[in-house]
């Protein structure tokens, strides 16, 4: 099997007016999808555990009788961890332990209590960081059971002091991924519901009878998962509404065009909508590496949604100069950005927008997915313009504090009612008054 993979030149005048079709994808809302999320939603509110029990028999072909015996408890848990192969809970446990303590570095960079400093009128100003108290965490279930997301989810969250964390998890035909609920056990998550879908996005914000409201959510799903997830925010946080899967590989030629040609597949295989993009100066450099593609392709068991998702939305692209490819890499802000070079640190100083960062032809971004240790949860879709990788701080908050000394009240005092008079506030003016002398 070969594949027709889009090529484009820098070089040719309308080059940015390609690159910009290539890149156009909009997550455009189905309405249908809409309206029978607003309507299970809106359900669960409503009868609460009654509309989850009815949505989740109906969804995931079950016949249970309460929400209850949907919970997983920790003991099953601790089973599923106990009944994994020893190289397999191995490479577990080594993973959570890396994610974990990345994640510790970063509590300690981010300043796990706060500050505050005393001004010389004795007035004490500062803020104080404490974790969000309940996180709800939705894992995929049945076709798409991702171990790794309960780590890159759960570990944070408790790194960063939440007290609680509910996972829930579909199970289709009742049928329970063990990697899954061991991934649980060793991230530390207090409860498990299984339980997916809409009805679970808003059981979680809501609360029913079973199963406690949180105070935000996070984790991937389903077109349906993303747009109750986008309906709920305001009433719970949300870490963000994922779009397809991403890769934009920098290379200066010198890497094995085959190790090059994995790297797009591994993002190429998520679905068919996923973006696999290489840069390079070398023309003769990308037609190795095309041909890598046609070479290996047929060995892939998920060859047919490669071969979609790299000839719909897939590119080589000749560039000037790796300069060049730094510049473009910027205005594609992509999800995983590997610099596939000699010297990869030169190149990664020019870049200001990516998700992550691997450098170096050794660092393959599926190192980067199960065990290296940073989030593998990151902006899709040109929002690492604005946006970061999921971490320590999405489960924190922060709080000001305002400790006014009596010579403070003085000063400040004159400054707000001058202020709020001139905004028509009598009443804020009034109140710093009174404190004057």
């Amino acid at each position: 099997m070969t594949i027709t993979i889009r090529k484009l030149d820098s070089a040719t005048p309308d080059f940015r007016t390609q690159l910009s079709a290539l890149l156009a994808f909009e997550a455009s809302a189905d309405e249908a999808i809409e309206k029978a999320v607003a309507g299970i939603l809106a359900d669960v509110k409503a009868r609460g555990d009654a509309a989850v029990l009815e949505y989740t028999n109906r969804f995931d072909r079950l016949e249970v009788g309460s929400v209850a015996a949907l919970e997983i408890g920790q003991a099953e848990l601790q089973a599923a961890l106990a009944s994994l192969p020893q190289a397999r809970r191995a490479a577990l446990e080594s993973a959570a332990a890396r994610v974990r303590s990345y994640h510790q570095r970063q509590k300690q960079e981010c300043g796990s209590d706060g500050f505050t400093y005393t001004e010389a009128d004795g007035t004490v100003l500062g803020q104080k960081v404490t974790a969000v108290d309940r996180v709800g965490i939705y894992v995929p279930g049945g076709k798409a059971a991702y171990p790794s997301s309960v780590l890159m989810n759960a570990i944070p969250a408790k790194v960063a002091g939440v007290a609680e964390i509910i996972m829930v998890v579909p199970t289709p035909g009742g049928v329970k991924n063990e990697l899954v609920l061991a991934a649980a056990a060793i991230s530390g998550v207090d409860r498990v519901f299984t339980i997916g879908g809409a009805q679970a996005v808003a059981a979680l914000a809501y609360g029913t009878e079973a199963i406690p409201a949180v105070d935000k959510i996070v984790g991937p799903g389903n077109a349906y998962v993303a747009a109750a997830k986008r309906r709920v925010f305001g009433v719970v946080g949300i870490d963000m509404i994922a779009g397809p899967s991403e890769i934009l590989v920098i290379c200066d030629g010198s890497t094995d065009p085959d190790w090059v040609a994995m790297d797009l597949f591994s993002q190429a295989e998520h679905d068919e909508l996923a973006q696999s993009i290489l840069l390079c100066p070398d023309a003769a450099y990308l037609d190795a590496v095309q041909a890598s593609v046609d070479k290996l392709l047929d060995a892939m068991p998920r060859k047919d949604v490669i071969h979609t998702s790299l000839t719909n939305r897939g590119a080589l692209i000749k560039v000037r100069d790796m300069a060049e490819a730094c510049e473009i890499a910027n205005a594609i802000a992509p999800e995983h950005l590997e610099i596939s070079a000699q010297n990869p640190q030169q190149w990664a100083d020019q870049v200001r927008h990516a998700g992550a960062m691997f450098l170096g032809r050794f660092s393959s971004e599926s190192l980067g997915d199960y065990c290296a240790g940073p989030n593998h949860v990151l902006p899709t879709s040109r929002t690492a313009r604005f946006s970061s990788p999921l971490g320590v701080y999405d489960f924190q908050k922060r709080s000001s504090i305002i400790h006014v000394s009596e010579a403070g009240a003085q000063s400040l005092g004159k400054i707000a009612a001058e202020l709020a008079y001139g905004e028509g506030l009598q009443a804020h003016a009034r109140s710093a008054e009174l404190r004057l002398k």
